[in-house]
């Protein structure tokens, strides 16, 4: 489609070409093109569902492509497992983490490839082992602690980790960076030119533009399903690449803010949690119409907080009033009962019920309402809800039957959204509601937070993406190791103050 199309040659380590892959309902990937070259990065673009991720678990052995050819290092592949796919070469971070919560650090690591000693695990080589890659690639992780213990961001590293240690030639990397902070975006980098000095291809899929330009040397975009174009980032900005992803000019990253802030709906004075280290201390208002943002570097517990008001994690101290009146969320239901909704970080670990229908999804918070007298479930508001969700949202689903699992990650987080909005909250707390998000996408689910602080709500958005806050937010609350660092107006502080800020307590 453009003059500066890659044509493949032998100079590509990896050739895609003509893919196509259906699911019942939907073709998913319609003649998809990928070229890669060695000492490279290649980014793979295109809104939520326009195919990336299906192209390359068509790659990596997940799914069989229906049609195509797949070339890689000069010979035709068409791997049938992951475990075949890395065993030649091919090695993939995903989006969604796939750690074994209950096992250590380096029994993820090399799960399905343990060093042997007779007929034992040779536990002090396995150690050492990961001990030597962490050292390598300046990752501060005990390789013997049990992973749950670890944050979401601390978890990508292992993902990255255990990639690193496969020695692959072709590394995709699906939103890397959706759950790290700017320090650990900036390791992550170093890490990928690491490997594309040793001679790898890293395919990078990602929605956020600046690292995209900071990092690829050439883009591939699809949409719906389609190849649009390849070729070098160079002489490309970021309008003309939203403008091929969505097939439309898109002039503003941020809508007009034109919510009003008014009397104050929520307040937090002193809290306190039990598990340490966690929040100490800390105190705010919220006021309706308000969007306040919670900033923070790794470890600094903006999740802690809004677990705290959600009534899932456990205050020794402090107290929450809503609209004057003193509450005590003990539990989620607690919490929902009392006008309370929470977004969570890692959708597939507690957001999702990944082998159930969309529909089940989207109504499961708020069940008890379509009740009637006798006990029984309203099946016509039911389907009229799970359609509101699905038409609101544009979740992009060949029906509401569709196992959500089966959806792209960010039409996962539109239905979760979704769900909690029937639940018509007063508190709405949002904790990196856009990770993994197009910047379509994100832009539709900017102006429904506008608009649901238009109606008087009071909304907390946690991210680490600094131009979101900066862009979305009314004023800024800044968390360091756990202390309420400070709280800034968003229209008069600067990126440079959040970051003081957020090294106040370290």
């Amino acid at each position: 489609m453009s003059d500066a199309t890659i044509t493949p040659s032998t100079e590509f380590l990896l050739e895609m070409s003509n893919i196509s892959k259906s699911f019942p309902g939907v073709k998913a990937l319609d003649n998809v093109n990928l070229n890669v070259r060695s000492h490279s990065v290649h980014a793979l673009v295109g809104e939520n569902g326009a195919g990336k991720s299906t192209l390359l678990k068509c790659l990596f052995g997940i799914y069989n492509k229906d049609s195509g050819k797949i070339i890689f290092q000069g010979k035709e592949v068409n791997f049938h497992s992951s475990k075949e796919a890395l065993e030649q070469g091919v090695s993939m971070v995903h989006q969604e983490l796939n750690l074994v919560l209950q096992r250590t650090v380096m029994d993820n690591m090399w799960l399905g490839r343990y060093p042997v000693k007779g007929m034992f695990v040779d536990q002090k080589k396995m150690y050492q082992d990961t001990k030597a890659i962490f050292d390598e690639l300046d990752i501060k992780i005990d390789p013997a602690e049990k992973v749950s213990n670890l944050s979401v961001s601390q978890m990508q590293m292992i993902e990255i980790a255990r990639a690193f240690s496969y020695n692959a030639k072709i590394v995709i990397m699906d939103e890397p960076t959706s759950s790290l902070t700017e320090r650990e975006v900036n390791h992550l980098f170093s890490i990928i030119n690491k490997l594309k000095d040793r001679g790898c291809g890293i395919v990078y899929i990602s929605h956020k533009m600046e690292e995209i330009f900071r990092l690829c040397d050439e883009i591939t975009v699809l949409r719906d399903g389609q190849w649009v174009i390849t070729r070098p980032l160079e002489g490309l900005n970021m309008n003309d690449i939203i403008a091929m992803m969505v097939g439309r000019s898109l002039t503003q990253r941020f809508p007009e803010k034109t919510n009003k802030i008014g009397d104050i709906i929520l307040q937090a004075k002193n809290l306190t949690s039990r598990k340490q280290p966690s929040v100490i201390d800390v105190s705010f208002d919220l006021h309706k119409g308000e969007i306040l943002g919670i900033a923070g570097l790794v470890g600094a517990r903006r999740t802690d907080v809004v677990e705290i008001l959600f009534g899932i994690r456990e205050k020794i101290a402090g107290k929450i009033y809503l609209n004057g009146k003193e509450i005590n969320n003990n539990s989620a239901n607690e919490a929902i009962n009392n006008g309370f909704a929470l977004v969570t970080e890692e959708r597939r670990a507690t957001g999702i019920y990944a082998h159930l229908d969309i529909g089940f999804n989207a109504l499961i918070s708020n069940i008890k309402m379509y009740r009637n007298q006798l006990g029984l479930l309203n099946n016509k508001r039911m389907k009229s809800d799970i359609q509101w969700v699905i038409d609101s949202m544009r979740v992009k689903t060949p029906g509401h039957r569709t196992a959500i699992g089966s959806l792209s990650g960010g039409n996962q987080q539109k239905v979760i959204i979704g769900r909690w909005l029937l639940t018509q909250p007063e508190i709405l707390l949002l904790d990196e509601p856009t990770r993994g998000i197009d910047v379509g996408a994100k832009f539709e689910i900017y102006q429904l937070i506008i608009e649901l602080a238009k109606k008087e709500k009071g909304i907390i958005i946690i991210s680490s993406e600094m131009p979101e806050l900066l862009g979305i937010t009314d004023r800024i609350l800044v968390m360091s190791n756990g202390h309420m660092a400070g709280i800034v107006d968003t229209k008069q502080t600067s990126q440079n103050e959040i970051l003081q800020l957020a090294s106040k307590y370290l």
